[in-house]
């Protein structure tokens, strides 16, 4: 009896494990990709990104960015993260400040040119594509979300925030206002403006407790 030979006719399939394994990807690729991404979209824009000019200037080859990335649109995705980072806000032991620091980094990289160009267009893009929308939701919308919730929690722990307050309503309220500047240009992303929103929420929702510190701090 004739034995068949390992991976011929008849052979038992590859597990989805095996199938996976290979070369270990490279991550200082990946770094190169993304920053070629930023620079090329600095220079001249989402529409005209393609994934030839990001090969070459990653020194990479476009099949390899092909098995990376899924579409120009993921590579976006994958360098927005990179820029405005998916865990932004601190747990300093102050409510206010650690709000801030975290409205702050958006409003930041919105006020770039990346965040200028890119955003508005590839949520645009969001709308006809499922996977897309997944894999910006997952890796930067939701990360960043669940930063500033737990903030917001521990706010609620210190006494700072009343323990009826709606998280989800605070957060759509304190990253509202510079994703709104930033899709329609109506009005600018003042420097003061993580400032601004934080204290305007935090009015609303704060206890006795937090306000009169609060306001014992400004006077000093």
């Amino acid at each position: 009896m004739v034995s068949t030979p390992q991976g011929a006719a008849g052979a038992a399939p590859l597990t989805a494990q095996q199938r996976s394994r290979g070369r270990p990807r490279d991550e200082r690729i990946d770094a190169a990709v993304r920053q070629a991404v930023i620079e090329i979209l600095n220079e001249v824009g989402y529409g005209r990104l393609t994934l030839e000019a990001v090969a070459a200037r990653a020194g990479t080859s476009k099949p390899t960015l092909r098995r990376r990335w899924r579409s120009r649109q993921h590579l976006v995705v994958s360098a927005l993260v990179q820029t405005m980072g998916s865990s932004p806000t601190p747990d300093t032991g102050c409510t206010h400040c650690d709000l801030i620091a975290g409205i702050r980094t958006l409003s930041h990289a919105f006020t770039t040119t990346i965040g200028r160009r890119a955003l508005p267009a590839l949520i645009a893009d969001l709308t006809d594509d499922p996977e897309l929308e997944s894999e910006f939701l997952n890796e930067l919308f939701h990360p960043r979300r669940a930063a500033t919730a737990a903030a917001l929690r521990r706010g609620i722990q210190r006494g700072d925030i009343r323990p009826d307050a709606d998280i989800d309503l605070l957060l759509d309220l304190l990253g509202a206002t510079a994703y709104y500047r930033v899709l329609f240009g109506h009005l600018p992303l003042t420097p003061t403006l993580a400032e601004d929103v934080v204290e305007v929420v935090l009015a609303g929702v704060a206890t006795p407790q937090w306000r009169s510190r609060h306001e014992a701090v400004d006077r000093v």
